[in-house]
């Protein structure tokens, strides 16, 4: 086996072997725990590191083994897949230190990180799938590796959040698997490929193809929170924070989104797919989810269900990019993916601060929670105006390049779409800034954990990944234009892979 061959699996694996270890460690083994979690977290930081370097000198890493005569399982760390990898691996990293911070003294923190671990490795799987078969097989062990995750608690709440979530999902399996095993009917196995692989097929094929795709996209879109098939994902707001983060940045959405990217690409290729008239549909599905999600995201008082709903309406501006058919609109979606995650990610860690510091679970009892918490509540407003698009941060970016797509595509209607959101963006987010920073004090907090010591409002294991994650919003929208934002690097997929149809 190769170097190349043998790097993809080596990132797989980096988090799926601490994890079994993990699984494996008494209650007690606290610093043991933390070393291994930290251990995978950066040993994936520093493969994807190797990947990206070398995927862009024109290096081709896979990986292959036959499972059944017909049947491989294939993992590919071509460009798309590594700008996914490196969102989830970079955000692990985050999201580690701050589990470790606010579980100290849970119980069951070993079955715990050993399923967050499990769960990144499904993710960093459906990342690099080379065909619809290895893309199903991780997209399954994600469900199954983020169910404990949801139900940890144990808690009445919690185990119905998780039956729900569970319900959906399975769902959503059963009909993508479907549509798998239908076009490989038609097809046989076939890899992802720059272009699409169906449109060998003839015109009398056309009809089964257009269900086929219906099908795909209704299983990747229950991950993906489109309407009607969000309704799990406010519900599966019982998780602790850190799985509430994983599931809105990390993994189970942007898996859907991602696979929505993956069919529409590399399955169907965007021109045929626009041939077939799936676009449009499409996008008209992805509008209304921006907009409904947006909507229902006013009337909601608990904190993260609201946070949960601004996901269901961003993550579908990811959709609604790669139905704009055209590059402008492509590199939007594409770029979104990685802004989303990073500033959703923020939210909710902040959420978790709020909730872990001074029990506050609701907008209606934030009066004030910027004079007792201004680094929180600094990173909250950072990640709340990305949402919304405010100039110099990551939202503004993705939006812009939104917007210039569908002109570009001649939908108007989308235009109008995406300004629609971002205003109700800002009329469920300015609101909780204007509470948190001009509202005075309460008397009495609803239920305050942690004392301010000095001048630290929380735990440093908590404070600091917010305060990197909203560095991070900035960041890349100060520095849209260097050579290694996601930006460019969403050009390049752009570009390399999918214009030019490059091997």
């Amino acid at each position: 086996m190769t170097l190349n061959e043998t790097l993809p699996l080596t990132l797989l694996t980096s988090s799926l072997l601490p994890g079994l270890v993990i699984f494996a460690l008494p209650e007690s083994s606290i610093s043991l725990r933390t070393a291994l979690n930290l251990f995978g977290a950066l040993a994936k930081l520093a493969l994807v590191g190797v990947l990206l370097a070398g995927v862009q000198a024109g290096e081709s890493y896979g990986f292959r083994y036959a499972v059944l005569p017909g049947i491989e399982l294939v993992l590919k760390a071509d460009a798309l897949a590594l700008l996914f990898v490196t969102l989830s691996a970079v955000l692990w990293l985050f999201t580690t230190v701050y589990a470790i911070g606010y579980l100290e003294g849970s119980p069951h923190r070993s079955r715990f990180f050993g399923f967050f671990s499990l769960c990144v490795t499904a993710t960093t799987g459906v990342a690099m799938a080379g065909n619809l078969f290895s893309f199903f097989v991780f997209y399954e062990l994600l469900t199954l590796a983020t169910y404990p995750l949801v139900v940890h608690r144990g808690t009445a709440a919690a185990m119905r959040g998780g039956t729900i979530y569970l319900t959906y999902t399975l769902i959503g399996g059963a009909l993508l698997l479907t549509g798998i095993v239908w076009l490989y009917s038609l097809i046989g196995q076939s890899e992802f490929t720059h272009g699409g692989v169906v449109s060998t097929l003839g015109p009398e094929y056309a009809r089964q193809l257009q269900i086929i795709f219906f099908l795909l996209i209704a299983g990747l879109g229950v991950k993906a929170a489109l309407v009607p098939l969000h309704g799990w994902l406010p519900q599966a707001m019982v998780a602790p924070a850190p799985v509430s983060a994983l599931l809105h940045a990390v993994a189970v959405v942007k898996a859907g989104a991602f696979g929505i990217v993956r069919i529409v690409y590399e399955v169907y290729g965007v021109e045929f797919a626009q041939l077939l008239n799936l676009l449009t549909p499409l996008a008209v599905t992805a509008t209304i989810t921006i907009i409904w999600g947006s909507f229902r995201a006013l009337f909601q008082d608990d904190l993260k269900k609201r946070l949960a709903y601004s996901t269901v309406s961003q993550v579908s501006y990811i959709v609604l990019g790669v139905a704009l058919f055209g590059p402008i609109g492509t590199i939007g979606g594409l770029v979104h993916l990685v802004h989303q995650g990073i500033m959703k990610i923020t939210l909710f860690f902040c959420a978790g601060n709020y909730a872990e510091t001074l029990g506050i679970h609701k907008v209606s009892e934030m009066n004030g929670v910027g004079r007792r918490m201004p680094l929180s509540t600094l990173a909250f407003s950072i990640g709340a105006l990305g949402m919304i698009g405010a100039p110099l941060t990551a939202g503004a970016i993705s939006k812009t390049w939104l917007i210039n797509g569908a002109t570009a595509a001649g939908m108007d209607w989308a235009v109008w779409a995406l300004w629609i959101s971002s205003l109700l963006n800002a009329a469920y987010f300015l609101p909780i800034l204007w509470r948190a920073w001009m509202k005075p004090l309460p008397a009495t907090w609803p239920h305050e954990h942690i004392l301010a010591h000095k001048r630290r409002e929380t735990s440093w294991l908590l404070l600091l990944p917010p305060l990197g994650t909203a560095s991070a919003v900035l960041i890349v929208g100060l520095f849209a234009d260097a050579a290694w934002s996601p930006l460019a690097w969403a050009q390049f997929i752009a570009e390399r892979e999918y214009l030019q149809g490059a091997p």
